[in-house]
């Protein structure tokens, strides 16, 4: 069964919010795909991600790149999984995709303050539940820590 998480931003740039979960999926060893709806916010974060601080770096790639089925994470635009992830973090209101199954993790990253985000967030709610999937809702805090929350605070579906 996959897990799938589903993260509420607020007041919070996603470019502040991907790098340090994707640092936590790889402590963990875990291949990651990242799925976002444009070619220009991938491209903006394959910029953001080797620059995101002064002292370090995450080593991805995007589906264009030779080597792309080697790198321990990889931005692409649709459900392919060509570098055998565990996690896929879906961002921008990429869809759900067909196999969920195949992953240990599902993550949904979405703006909760665009409307047309929190619909597609609804929905891919209740159809991961319907799907036998386990789904958490997190928001962050007041410090802008992470924070499990129920049903009744989430996405509303």
């Amino acid at each position: 069964m996959t897990d799938v998480l589903f993260y509420h931003l607020q007041n919070m740039a996603l470019e502040k919010v991907l790098p340090p979960l994707l640092e936590k999926s790889l402590a963990r060893g875990w291949r990651v795909v990242v799925q976002a709806s444009s070619e220009e916010r991938i491209d903006a974060l394959d910029g953001h991600l080797w620059t995101y601080r002064d002292d370090s770096f995450l080593p991805h790639a995007t589906w264009r790149a030779a080597d792309a089925a080697d790198q321990p994470v990889l931005l692409t635009l649709d459900a392919a999984n060509p570098n055998g992830a565990q996690v896929r973090f879906l961002v921008d209101n990429a869809p759900l995709p067909d196999d969920a199954a195949q992953y240990e993790r599902m993550v949904l990253v979405f703006d909760g303050d665009d409307d047309a985000a929190l619909a597609q967030a609804r929905a891919a709610w209740t159809a991961s539940k319907a799907g036998g999937h386990d789904v958490t809702y997190w928001q962050a805090d007041e410090h802008g820590r992470w924070q499990r929350r129920g049903m009744a605070n989430s996405t509303g579906a």
